[in-house]
């Protein structure tokens, strides 16, 4: 039968009150074909997740209205791959709520660590990905694909080995550089984004709000840079971790901070096709003055709004050459280029090498 997960938020009950829930689903759960498997609660943010055996969304909502009558906000089919690979393995099921392996509860918290990586010379980054992805297993993480996307995620239960591996990836990956330089070989380059999140939420499908929050976080990184959400901070047991100066260290972002980030991503992805899109358009939409624009991008992620605005096309750009999703030209006209030469100047002053060479390179 298909695999269900669903959603409960403003619980205002007990440990105990959900616990009896959950045994009450037991008792009814034959009667509409339902297995419910286990929950994580979270009595902090007031969430409930359930893992649920089915025939379809409807009998799942069934078994909650007889037992108890507490409805979920949302149900939504899970692939059990994918589910096993972002939750994880190790836990303790104890009468339905889950916990780690060391007993304590599973809040249903998981981290998201993306890692960008593109060679200065537009060839694969080969040695370098591979790096990471030691480093990911390393440190208990699990690498999982998300879309088309072509950054490497790992997911990982811990915050502290999430941060750890984030920073253990940045050092060798400098180091990874320096002797490159010192060889006269064109160095990989890098960015970093790390983000927790729950399972889901009433419009978002399994860790979608999290997974997009890392990538996000990793498109506005400078290059070298890790970049971390409130959240990870906020789960980190070892702040000294995320509070220091030395080479491997991070950027943390507030609340408002990620907000503002967000819009600010959510309004240029929807407009980079246009050419006409500017930052005085970009103002506009935000609801700030150009000054006060170019004061808070510089300041919260170290470039004008001008720099960042061809970099999210760029990115774009080496995103859909590496996809095959048309020819250069195609490609330019996607991210807003008219000018072909133009565009093929700009991809080359980011990444090294002309587009056609990066397609080459990219073939397979």
């Amino acid at each position: 039968m298909p695999l269900y997960m669903d959603f409960h938020k403003n619980v205002v009950a007990t440990f105990d009150e959900v616990v009896l829930a959950h045994l009450a689903d037991l008792e009814v759960q034959e009667k509409h074909h339902v297995k419910y498997h286990k929950f994580w609660i979270n009595p902090k943010e007031g969430t409930i997740y359930c893992l649920i055996e089915a025939p379809d969304r409807h009998a799942c909502e069934a078994v909650h209205k007889e037992s108890h009558g507490h409805l979920a906000c949302s149900i939504v089919e899970v692939d059990p791959d994918f589910f096993k690979l972002v939750m994880g393995d190790g836990h303790q099921v104890d009468n339905g709520p889950m916990h780690h392996s060391d007993g304590s509860l599973d809040l249903g918290y998981r981290n998201i660590l993306a890692v960008s990586l593109w060679h200065d010379q537009g060839a694969h980054p080969t040695e370098a990905r591979k790096l990471a992805l030691e480093k990911i297993a390393a440190f208990h993480g699990r690498v999982i694909k998300w879309a088309s996307n072509d950054h490497l995620i790992g997911v990982f239960n811990d915050s502290v080995n999430a941060v750890r591996c984030a920073k253990k990836i940045k050092l060798e990956l400098l180091i990874h550089q320096s002797q490159a330089a010192a060889q006269a070989n064109a160095p990989v380059h890098f960015k970093i984004g790390l983000s927790a999140g729950q399972p889901m939420t009433e419009t978002s499908e399994l860790f979608e709000e999290a997974v997009n929050l890392a990538l996000r976080l990793c498109t506005v990184a400078r290059d070298e840079e890790i970049l971390v959400s409130s959240l990870v901070k906020q789960l980190c047991l070892e702040e000294e971790l995320v509070e220091n100066d030395r080479a491997d260290a991070v950027k943390l972002l507030n609340n408002k901070e990620e907000g503002f980030i967000l819009e600010l991503l959510r309004i240029t992805e929807s407009r980079l096709a246009d050419e006409r899109f500017t930052i005085d358009t970009l103002s506009r939409d935000i609801g700030m003055s150009r000054p006060q624009l170019y004061r808070k991008v510089t300041a919260l992620i170290g470039r004008p709004p001008n720099d960042l605005l061809r970099e999210l096309r760029m990115e774009k750009a080496m995103s859909l050459i590496k996809q095959k999703a048309g020819n250069i030209s195609e490609i330019a006209l996607e991210v807003g280029y008219n000018n072909a030469s133009y565009f093929a100047k700009c991809f080359h002053e980011k990444f090294g090498c002309n587009p056609s060479s990066f397609a080459e390179n990219h073939k397979g």
